[in-house]
């Protein structure tokens, strides 16, 4: 995140972390039979410290065979001016026995500095392909990811999709008992989730109604260098805290508000217009 002189180091790291907590936390668990079919349509606000930093949307459609996610969003306001910040990721895949599988991701991030793209490839959970340009130089402080780090993961916007077990209520303490492995293309961390409580919300727009409040744990495992502040802020940290909302006639929760302590206070995602629906079942083709 590109910053200025004008920022104190204080404000410039709490300025980093909430970025890398709104954009690089992303989650992902073990895959579960989805029901049914449904649509996500929905619009966040970013705050750090009450203060709106960033807007973003999320637009999420599941059908019979195929699932496609994808989300945008960016900085504004004062920080607007001093980061610049804003980006776009994709994911889509197969419903396989009522369970998703990713075939690709990409992600785009643009900052004053740069403009970055990455692809990953991947087939039954394993990293198949994988690319990030420009190419990154080659920080000899940085854990290696091997072969082996990049199996069995999910990439950050399937991960977003937390599917539940069962043929109740999706909305219990139940899916919070979950923990997942992430590979981003650049850092493979895992996100481990404990039940802390239920709540209600309601968005300005569409959902109203009960959420699943989960702490959330950050544990990076490669690909990172370890005197990064963030990466030890988010490391030690044990009182973030995310809530899960149902997407309609399926068995997937996806983030409804992520709170995040930072030096500064509180850094916010919360979703300001949720609006999800049911889709009917494809009709077959006949003669």
């Amino acid at each position: 995140m590109p910053t200025t002189s004008l920022l104190s180091p204080r404000r410039r790291y709490a300025g980093r972390l909430a970025f890398a907590a709104f954009c690089g936390l992303a989650l992902a668990w073990a895959a579960d039979p989805v029901a049914a079919q449904g649509k996500l349509e929905a619009q966040y606000e970013a705050t750090l410290a009450g203060i709106p930093v960033g807007k973003g949307a999320w637009n999420i459609d599941i059908q019979d065979d195929v699932f496609a996610a994808a989300a945008s969003g960016g900085t504004t306001g004062i920080l607007r001016s001093f980061t610049g910040g804003s980006g776009t990721g994709a994911s889509q895949g197969r419903i396989v026995n009522g369970a998703l599988v990713a075939t690709g991701y990409q992600a785009s991030t643009t900052t004053q500095k740069k403009t970055e793209e990455i692809r990953i490839t991947l087939d039954k959970g394993n990293v198949k392909e994988f690319s990030i340009l420009p190419e990154p130089p080659v920080d000899p402080d940085r854990i290696v990811v091997t072969d082996a780090h990049r199996r069995g993961v999910w990439d950050p916007m399937t991960a977003s999709l937390l599917r539940v077990p069962g043929t109740g209520d999706p909305v219990t303490p139940d899916a919070c008992r979950n923990s997942a492995p992430v590979f981003d293309g650049r850092m493979r961390y895992e996100l481990k989730l404990d039940f802390k409580r239920m709540e209600s919300v309601k968005a300005e727009r569409g959902y109203k109604g009960p959420v699943v409040v989960c702490s959330i744990y950050f544990v990076p495992v490669a690909g990172y260098i370890p005197d990064r502040p963030v990466i030890k802020y988010l490391a030690a940290q044990r009182n973030m805290e995310i809530a899960f909302a149902p997407i309609a006639g399926t068995r997937i929760l996806v983030p409804f508000w992520l709170k995040v302590p930072t030096p500064l206070g509180p850094a916010m995602l919360e979703a300001t217009s949720f609006i999800t629906s049911a889709q009917p079942p494809r009709v077959a083709k006949t003669q």
